[in-house]
């Protein structure tokens, strides 16, 4: 015995409640079920900056919002310039959930708590009719032979069988998505991690866990195509982390992989200043401030003591040094470690609970005006399944909600 629906949805996550939310209501008739094979749904969401939820980017402009993604930049401009970041804001406020932005343009429901946002999408797919089932692992997907019919045969684990005509699959990381788009034809990029920490043991920031620059510049030695990246940079127990260096793990995912995680980063910890200017600047302390240790008090703002004490060791300045005794030659070793301290990343973190991937299924194999597999007519992809990866800050989730909703307003058109 068959149970028969319109519309499949493979992964009960943002990507997936949203393709299922967006093809519910645009069709009432249609019958969508979302298969979720955990317990509990919208489980990234859950844990999202930090249990807040950091939703999407104030970033209203699709030109400059495709330059924070790695991957899959280019095929997304055409699905912003139909639903963006403001169009996410304007979709949950009509649902009674308001967005506020931080001063990193990092957009979050003003409660402060991921909760808001799932209540959001439970209470929204209990009124458009979406039959959410979890628990329900899916074991195969299969296109119907010609004489069975149109669309696809899904399998549960517990051996029960359906038949659909659109599939959606919004599978995200999980290896199972990537092996059935494999089955019905897809090529998928392998999949490598995105978004993590540098692991870092180096005598500099050794015991320095807490200290920050709050503007830093980190680039990967030797890696030109990767784009340098700048933001706050934090040092931990274990290396290095903060948002540059989260924006350049994702830069820079596969060379970091192909390398084992074994690379020279370079960082610039007063991105502001030339190198001629930072100069005459060191030297004017030797007139200014000629009595005091160099060691004593970091003479630039952004930079914590603590730390300019230890960049004083690595331009081999002894403790005792005062500034007008400072040799040219430490000098100018200071300067360098301020612009360019090289450190040897030895392996990577993680970013929280957070995980993301590079890879996926390829790109030119999906029409992104429809979301819809050029490969396999009724498959649909959403969210992470596809190669498409972004920076910290609200954008992956924006990926998942613009390709969702644009799968889903698709495959309403397809179930009459």
């Amino acid at each position: 015995m068959f149970v028969n629906w319109d519309v499949a949805v493979v992964g009960g996550g943002a990507a997936g409640y949203f393709g299922a939310l967006a093809c519910a209501e645009a069709n009432p008739a249609a019958r969508v079920v979302i298969f979720e094979r955990g317990r509990n749904p919208l489980a990234k969401v859950r844990i999202s900056g930090g249990g807040r939820c950091n939703v999407t980017h104030a970033c209203f402009d699709p030109v400059e919002l495709v330059r924070h993604y790695p991957r899959g930049g280019s095929a997304l401009l055409g699905p912003f310039t139909r639903f963006q970041p403001r169009d996410t804001v304007a979709w949950f406020a009509a649902r009674g959930v308001t967005l506020k932005t931080e001063r990193d343009d990092r957009m979050f429901p003003d409660t402060d708590t991921s909760e808001t946002i799932i209540a959001c999408l439970t209470r929204a797919a209990q009124t458009a009719g979406v039959t959410v089932m979890t628990d329900a692992a899916i074991r195969q997907i299969s296109r119907l032979a010609k004489h069975d019919g149109e669309g696809f045969e899904l399998s549960q684990a517990d051996g029960a069988r359906l038949r659909t005509k659109r599939v959606l699959l919004a599978t995200g990381s999980a290896a199972a998505g990537w092996d059935w788009a494999r089955g019905l034809g897809h090529s998928v990029v392998p999949p490598v991690p995105s978004l993590f920490t540098f692991e870092i043991a180096d005598p500099i920031i050794d015991g320095l866990a807490g200290v920050a620059v709050p503007d830093a510049r980190v680039s990967l030695a030797g890696a030109p195509k990767v784009p340098e990246q700048r933001g706050p940079v934090l040092i931990t127990h274990w290396g290095l982390s903060g948002p540059a260096v989260l924006k350049l793990s994702a830069w820079g995912a596969r060379q970091l992989h192909d390398s084992g995680y074994r690379s020279a980063l370079d960082v610039c910890w007063l991105p502001e200043w030339r190198e001629d200017a930072l100069i005459e600047r060191l030297s004017a302390l030797k007139q200014k401030s000629g009595a005091q240790r160099v060691w004593t008090h970091s003479p630039f703002a952004p930079i914590p003591n603590r730390l300019w004490a230890r960049l004083c060791v690595a331009a081999d300045i002894l403790e005792e040094q005062r500034w007008a005794k400072l040799p040219r030659a430490n000098l100018l070793k200071l300067a360098a470690q301020l612009l360019r301290s090289r450190f040897e990343i030895s392996g990577k973190g993680t970013f929280k609970e957070e995980f993301v991937t590079a890879g996926g299924v390829a790109l030119a194999e999906v029409n992104f005006k429809t979301m819809e597999s050029r490969i396999c007519p009724g498959l649909y992809f959403a969210g992470e399944v596809l190669d498409i990866d972004a920076e910290t800050g609200g954008f992956n989730f924006q990926a998942a909600w613009t390709t969702g909703w644009h799968a889903g307003r698709a495959m309403a058109g397809g179930t009459a």
